[in-house]
């Protein structure tokens, strides 16, 4: 969770020291869940880069600089002119959901209910939303580097195909130390099964995970959170919520991203929680979980982001 989120709690109506300690209790599990669940959390931006301005917006410093001109001996530097400006950008994505957990169930579990509620949303439903979004923010971003689309097949050569990536992103000045290679699951079981290695004879074991590659951190990324587009639900049109890969996207293959070409906000706005008797409409706790984030590429760093995807679009 970023450094910069600050937690409210909401402590109303009886009982209201208990609920701010199960709030702060649950603070820590939270953030573990997140970190532990997250493919992109690798892109959350440190506070020291961005000003937030509100709720839902942050500001980013931009600056423009001149190149070099000749020295004048007699009249020494030309003097150039520096532009800094910040420039300010809302998070689109509000998104949010309230659960009640009844008040004996709670309470016959000693708050195992309440507490498997909110890490099991925020593992199975928040975590991989903030992922597909912001995949395929990446990936629908003008102007970065991308490579013929193909689908992966059995005679794909996936290092051939990184090797090229590595080579457009060098061309193009970008990328480098602390490049992060995010990998289909499909693409990294092609790239560790064309890794030869040796055993040697006082090794038991065989150990053929790939954690990184050329110097690049490897992150494997589930399939439904890695395409082009995605669908993020109302929640009233559609009940159910969440998200879905878009009609017509393609499937990301794998996606080279220089951290520092990426402005990744997820603001946590809170946790609420109610006790049984604020909750008018049943004697339950309430469980409310709301959270603005976005991401953003940088315009002088939109070449550190390679995309290499199918070419099969999804029905």
């Amino acid at each position: 969770m970023p450094e910069s989120y600050t937690p409210r709690y909401t402590a109303e109506g009886s009982g209201g020291t208990n609920q701010f300690a199960l709030a702060e209790a649950f603070l820590p599990v939270l953030d573990e869940v997140y970190r532990k669940s997250s493919r992109s959390v690798f892109l959350d931006t440190a506070p020291s880069r961005v000003r937030f301005e509100g709720a839902n917006a942050v500001s980013i410093f931009k600056t423009e600089l001149q190149g070099l001109g000749n020295y004048d001996r007699n009249k020494g530097f030309l003097t150039g002119d520096v532009t800094g400006t910040w420039e300010k950008k809302t998070l689109s994505q509000d998104r949010g959901r309230g659960f009640l957990v009844d008040a004996m169930d709670n309470e016959e579990t000693v708050g195992m209910a309440f507490g498997s509620l909110a890490g099991e949303f925020l593992r199975t439903q928040v975590v991989p939303e903030i992922d597909a979004y912001t995949f395929a923010k990446l990936a629908s971003t003008s102007g970065i580097l991308t490579a013929t689309p193909a689908d992966l097949t059995s005679s794909s050569d996936v290092a051939a195909l990184i090797s090229e990536g590595e080579y457009q992103m060098a061309e193009a000045e970008a990328g480098g130390e602390g490049t992060i290679l995010f990998l289909s699951e499909d693409c990294y079981r092609r790239l560790k099964d064309g890794i030869v290695r040796t055993v040697e004879n006082d090794e038991r074991g065989v150990d053929h995970a790939v954690e990184f590659y050329d110097g690049m951190r490897v992150v494997r990324v589930p399939s439904q959170r890695f395409h082009t587009a995605v669908t993020i639900r109302d929640g009233v049109t559609d009940a159910e919520g969440g998200f879905a890969p878009a009609s017509g996207s393609y499937r990301i293959n794998f996606l080279m991203v220089d951290p520092t070409a990426v402005i990744k906000v997820t603001k946590h706005a809170l946790p609420r929680i109610f006790a049984p008797g604020v909750t008018q409409s049943a004697d339950a706790w309430l469980f409310q979980y709301r959270i603005y984030h976005d991401v953003f590429t940088l315009d002088n760093r939109v070449k550190g982001i390679y995309l290499h995807r199918g070419s099969t679009a999804e029905s």
